[in-house]
């Protein structure tokens, strides 16, 4: 039995919010939606909650048709505690207004998980929570979902909610459904610069193609330093687009520091240390080759200090080739 939303739409004075999003979530999975603040997933969670209608498309929940039940008999079979339901049914009541926001926050799952039956509707649900309750509270939510088996949908704009959280990520940006995959898959492989961007650090490098989109490791020269990088084996229609510049994406962590010599297909580059962010069980190192910005994750500095210089390899199998939109 699964949840499924075709071709949703919603406009809000002439302007179309959420642009024929479809997806779909099985009993016992979560599936997240994630996308930056303004991307359109609270207007998509009311719209399958019954609390507003869509401008167009179909719901289904075990093969019933929900499209056009009034919000009251749609909502009891999807409980849902978006920002406005669940201060105004789950929090009609003195002892709301003594609580803060995040115990209130505690108090919501609570109910909303021992009254779920079928289907669970979540928003930002985390928000007001510390670290501790919020993983706390994270497993406990895991652990209901398999229990119950129930189908659940959790809106969030943190990727590390998805990670702790979701079996399934849907990412929403202008209102549309642009990947969906596993968070790691998601994590890993983004499929454009617009993904890699709201996913995580990155470093998102303009360059333009040198090479034939025949070579083995094609090669690219950035525009900012013009330096001269090699990428691992690359989706062939994205370098038959040789008349635009592309986006080179590589992640923090994937950046190695040294102060030795190694070959020129390690992408290996002189820089400067400009800043260094102390981030507790990491530490983010900020650098500058010639006018390329790039981050660096290491687990443990040493002997680095900022103004000096060092060498910063890129390893062409970890550099992904994306479209910029």
């Amino acid at each position: 039995m699964s949840l499924v939303i075709k071709n949703f739409s919603k406009i809000y004075d002439k302007t179309q919010i959420i642009k024929d999003v479809s997806i779909e979530v099985e009993r016992g999975e979560i599936l997240g939606i994630f996308g930056a603040v303004g991307e359109g997933k609270s207007t998509l969670m009311r719209v399958i909650a019954g609390i507003e209608m869509a401008n167009g498309g179909q719901i289904t929940y075990n093969s019933i048709d929900f499209t056009d039940k009034p919000c009251e008999e749609r909502g009891f079979h999807f409980p849902s505690l978006t920002n406005e339901s669940f201060w105004k049914s789950v929090f009609n009541n003195d002892k709301a207004s003594q609580l803060a926001d995040g115990e209130g926050q505690v108090l919501a799952l609570e109910n909303a998980l021992e009254q779920a039956e079928e289907v669970l509707l979540l928003d930002n649900q985390f928000c007001f929570m510390d670290r501790q309750t919020r993983e706390q509270n994270c497993q406990k939510l895991r652990h209901k979902v398999k229990e119950k088996n129930l189908a659940v949908i959790f809106a969030t704009n943190s990727f590390t909610e998805i990670f702790d959280i979701c079996d399934r990520v849907a990412i929403l940006h202008k209102g549309k459904i642009v990947q969906s995959g596993t968070p790691r898959e998601v994590y890993e492989k983004p499929n454009s610069a617009t993904v890699a961007k709201v996913t995580g650090r990155n470093n998102l490098i303009e360059a333009r193609l040198l090479t034939s989109n025949k070579t083995e490791l094609p090669e690219f020269l950035t525009v900012n330093g013009e330096h001269r990088l090699f990428t691992n084996k690359t989706n062939k229609n994205l370098l038959d687009l040789t008349d635009q510049n592309l986006t080179l994406a590589i992640r923090p962590e994937h950046i190695s520091i040294s102060f030795g010599a190694s070959f020129p297909e390690d992408n290996l580059l002189k820089a400067q240390i400009t800043n260094i962010v102390f981030k507790g069980e990491t530490t983010l190192i900020k650098l500058d080759a010639n006018g390329l910005v790039l981050d660096a994750l290491v687990l443990r500095l040493v002997g680095l200090n900022i103004g000096e210089e060092c060498m910063v390899g890129l390893p062409p199998k970890r550099i992904l080739v994306l479209k910029n939109h």
